[in-house]
């Protein structure tokens, strides 16, 4: 499988490099599965085939449990690059920007959501008042009202149904944005845009390594990111739904 962009910013598929072998450093420990990288240069990557199957049950709850192993293993900080790698972050055809954090609400609102929303409200795809009731949640989460004590995970950030292929031996994830940051966001972004299975999935993660009390009901929290990113250049849509979960974070 051959991707090529000759006009992709500069480092833009050796970031995507970066995020593939830093997430296949946790397969050794039982992390999820990761496509393999056969060759990769300015404005194009080429990667294995892998031969697409329907998922099962028993694949998502395996694929589940693999994803708590990834997150397991952990990042620098919230918001850092793959270990090893200095140059830009991407998230589709966005800068995604870098921090190294120690606080997740901090870093999550002014890294992960506020970069995009100025793009959003140019686009005509979030409204000024759709942008107050935002910014209302973001002062929230930057506030610490959702902080941990959970360490920073090792994130595919970019978790959407279309980066998991079910191959005969399980899924494989392509396609990252991977930083530091909560665990929670990948599996927010999983059930934002329908995985198959998603209820297997869940109960396999939940299973390996459990998930805090109250997560069920943070997801909008979570799915503030994906949602942000998709209204910045994706429909007014994507921002009516930004505004929903901003709604639902000040109602938690």
């Amino acid at each position: 499988m051959v991707k090529e962009r000759p006009e992709a910013p500069a480092l833009f598929f050796e970031a995507e490099a970066a995020g593939l072998r830093w997430l296949s450093d946790a397969e050794r420990d039982g992390g999820a599965r990761v496509v393999r990288i056969t060759d990769v240069g300015p404005g194009r990557i080429e990667l294995e085939e892998v031969q697409e199957t329907r998922p099962t049950a028993d694949a998502a709850r395996a694929f589940g449990a693999a994803l708590a192993a990834t997150h397991a293993a952990g990042a620098a900080a919230f918001g850092a690059p793959p270990d090893g790698w200095d140059g830009p972050l991407f998230i589709g055809r966005r800068p995604l920007p870098v921090a190294r954090e120690s606080t997740w609400g901090r870093f999550y609102a002014r890294d992960r959501v506020r970069p995009y929303l100025d793009p959003a409200v140019q686009a005509g795809n979030l409204t000024a008042q759709q942008r107050e009731v935002v910014d209302a949640a973001l002062a929230r989460v930057a506030a610490g009202v959702f902080d941990d004590d959970e360490p920073p995970a090792r994130l595919h950030g970019d978790l959407w149904t279309g980066n998991v292929l079910w191959a005969p031996a399980g899924a494989v994830l392509i396609d990252p944005a991977a930083h530091g940051g909560h665990r929670e966001t990948d599996l927010a972004m999983l059930a934002l845009f329908g995985a198959p299975h998603l209820d297997d999935i869940l109960a396999g993660y939940d299973a390996a390594r459990p998930l805090r009390a109250g997560w069920r009901e943070r997801v909008p929290v979570h799915q503030l990111h994906p949602l942000a990113v998709h209204a910045a250049g994706h429909g007014a849509s994507y921002g009516a739904a930004l505004a929903e979960a901003a709604r639902a974070t000040l109602a938690l």
